[in-house]
């Protein structure tokens, strides 16, 4: 499962750093991997300081440090 998630980090940061800042929505829809592995990727990212999250209303939007 961590090789996974390590897979599906990768593909976030490839993603971001392409496409720049995303919606959540609009990189699960990206990145085709499942709702937990997208979360759980993101949560790796994010424990790693390498993503700016920022919640405005009900929209989730990320992007790279």
């Amino acid at each position: 499962m961590i090789s996974e998630i390590g897979e599906a980090a990768g593909k976030v940061y490839i993603a971001l750093e392409v496409k720049g800042e995303m919606t959540l929505a609009g990189l699960k829809t990206t990145i085709k991997a499942d709702a937990f592995l997208t979360d759980a990727a993101i949560g790796w990212l994010a424990r790693e300081d390498k993503l700016n999250i920022v919640k405005s209303g009900k929209t989730i939007r990320i992007s790279l440090r």
